[in-house]
């Protein structure tokens, strides 16, 4: 299995590895999971508004490994058998232990995520997420925080099917991240990001 690849991003340590799981593995997994996580879609606080996220979502973990984010309080469903294989796999792959993982599926180019950043406190002051990308290929955008970085500029990395990125140090404090709505015709792709949630809400 290549090693993750530290990617150029100031005050930042991303690292990314493009073909973390073998194609054939992956393309199962995505069938199994599409087919069997219990998908929902929640409303959130935006701008002073509830909206749809555009995007389906699950939130799977330990028990106590409650989480909030966007005026969302999410309890975890308990581990499936995928779900778990998948997490001891990330977690042999990047040294780090994850007792959560949220499901993010991306039905089409339309589905997005919009600029943020992972620093939620109960995430911890210096937040690890391990991110496995399955089914199509989307494009992941980072943009600096000017404040901080006024002369980084932006970048972008296309996430195929059974890649793994790794963000962890300063990252949520120098940088945000988005997935864009697309024009172009894409499939859909489903997106597993591993936190470590710390204490109890």
């Amino acid at each position: 299995m290549a090693a993750l690849t530290l990617l150029p991003l100031a005050q930042a340590e991303v690292y990314f590895q493009p073909a973390f799981l073998p194609i054939p593995e992956a393309t199962a997994l995505f069938s199994e999971l599409t087919a069997t996580v219990a998908w929902r879609q929640d409303s959130i606080q935006l701008f002073g508004k509830q909206v749809p996220q555009p995007r389906l979502t699950a939130w799977y973990g330990d028990e106590h490994a409650a989480y909030s984010y966007s005026g969302l309080y999410l309890r975890p469903q308990p581990w499936t058998e995928p779900l778990q294989r998948l997490r001891r796999q990330v977690e042999d792959a990047t040294g780090q232990a994850f007792n959560s993982v949220l499901l993010n599926l991306y039905r089409t180019g339309q589905d997005s995520m919009g600029w943020h950043a992972d620093d939620e406190p109960e995430l911890g002051p210096n937040p690890v997420i391990a991110s496995v990308s399955l089914g199509a290929t989307r494009r992941m955008r980072f943009r600096p925080r000017l404040s901080l970085l006024p002369d980084a500029a932006p970048f972008g990395l296309d996430l195929p099917a059974g890649s793994l990125l790794l963000m962890q140090g300063a990252t949520q404090h120098t940088w945000q991240h988005a997935i864009p709505k697309t024009a172009r015709a894409v499939g859909p792709r489903l997106n597993l990001t591993f936190r470590s949630v710390q204490g109890k809400l």
